[in-house]
């Protein structure tokens, strides 16, 4: 059971358009047209709705083209519609558009305080595979595929890293070229290491991460635009939303992932015609969204939904009954990046963490008083009171989203 298809049978055409990443084909949908696998920044291959194609292009434009395609070409006009728009940026591996790889190139961008943590307290921190100075590929990541063959990685991502270079056409590399090579002969003359070469990783990274969302926002303008142009803005909710926050080097880590705050707290803007304007200080999460459409489209809500619609949010108003905690619990481990498998709850001010699996260690932060979640609280004096308050709102939690983790794992002991 998936909103799209409930919004169907309420009379909505449904069409996605993007990413998808998933194992099944999509159902559910009108139509689709997907990218294969994660997909490629240049020249990808699209699935559209079960055909494989390759489009030459830059992923971030030929799905927005694709998606404006829809809304102009393809649909029943007469009918309300759900479209949703699944960028592949700003994921890894994070090559701009060729038009933007000059982009922001005087820019130097602060270190974060926390960029050289040493984990002091916190072992399952410690133990991951994400970190910029240590994980971070020359070839890969850092787009260091020199002609000489000279830059050497991780073996896996050079290969990797030279493949996505070589799948680029003529015009594509000529640009390349001229933005990287100069990049890439500084790179070798200065023999950077230590401090300096993690720095330089740092500002490469986040120079191309910037110039990808730079990509997004310039067409998700474009879809704007349309909407606007075509009469349809105050008719139109729009969410801009993502799956998860992103590290750019707190902690001194990229990717995802940790419960810690910064790949926790997930980016959402939501334009709603008539709605208030401003933050909503509420407590909102992505299993909200279904109950939403549904009640925008006056679709009945199932009673076994696990989110909470936030149109009275929207509205400005503020549900006394409005949940005050949330829960969090990371499977994959182990993985890529190797985070261990953590699950948590965190309130208005504090959070609790479980890393399990091949380690037993609880975390505990006072976010009002350490936002950036360097002092782990756990089994501190002072702290009994506030620990047992979280043990008690986990449990709770655990038993409403049906997630028997702890049982299970007492079972084990």
């Amino acid at each position: 059971q998936t909103f799209p298809k409930l919004l169907r049978q309420a009379g909505y055409q449904t069409a996605i358009v993007g990413k998808w990443h998933l194992t099944s084909d999509p159902t559910g949908f009108d139509y689709w047209n997907i990218l294969t696998g994660q997909g490629d920044y240049y020249n990808p291959y699209f699935i559209d709705n079960g055909e494989k194609k390759q489009i030459e292009g830059y992923a971030t434009n030929i799905t927005t083209d694709l998606a404006i395609d829809w809304l102009d070409q393809k649909r029943d006009k007469e009918k309300p519609f759900c479209l949703l728009l699944h960028h592949k940026a700003p994921h890894r591996t994070w090559m701009p558009d060729t038009c933007d790889l000059e982009l922001y190139k005087d820019v130097v961008f602060p270190i974060p305080e926390t960029f050289y943590d040493k984990y002091e307290g916190r072992i399952a921190a410690s133990q991951q595979e994400m970190s910029i100075i240590k994980d971070m590929d020359l070839v890969y990541d850092l787009k260091l595929a020199d002609k000489e063959n000279e830059i050497h990685s991780n073996p896996g991502l050079e290969k990797a890293g030279r493949a996505m270079y070589n799948k680029l056409n003529a015009e594509q590399k000529a640009a390349w070229d001229k933005h990287y090579d100069p990049i890439i002969k500084e790179f070798k003359e200065k023999k950077l290491s230590g401090k300096a070469l993690a720095e330089w990783k740092y500002q490469q990274y986040m120079l191309d991460y910037i110039r990808v969302i730079h990509s997004v926002d310039r067409n998700v303008g474009r879809v704007l635009d349309y909407l606007e142009k075509n009469d349809m803005l105050d008719n139109t909710i729009i969410v801009y939303t993502s799956d998860q926050g992103f590290y750019m080097g707190e902690h001194g880590w990229f990717d995802k992932r940790f419960m810690y705050e910064e790949s926790f707290r997930t980016p959402m803007l939501v334009r709603y015609p008539g709605g208030i304007k401003g933050d909503i200080p509420e407590m909102v999460q992505n299993i909200d969204h279904a109950a939403t459409f549904l009640e925008l489209a006056g679709a009945p809500i199932p009673e076994d939904i696990q989110g909470d619609s936030y149109l009275p949010l929207l509205k400005g108003e503020h549900p006394k009954d409005w949940r005050t905690s949330l829960y969090y619990h990371y499977y994959e481990f182990p993985a890529e990046h190797m985070v261990k498998r953590h699950y948590g709850v965190r309130t208005d001010r504090y959070k609790l963490m479980h890393f399990y699996d091949d380690i037993d260690v609880w975390e505990l932060y006072d976010l009002q008083n350490d936002p950036m979640e360097m002092n782990n609280l756990y089994n501190k004096p002072g702290t009994e009171e506030v620990t047992k308050q979280l043990m008690d709102e986990l449990h709770k939690l655990q038993k409403q989203y049906d997630d028997p983790i702890e049982s299970e794992l007492a079972k084990k002991s």
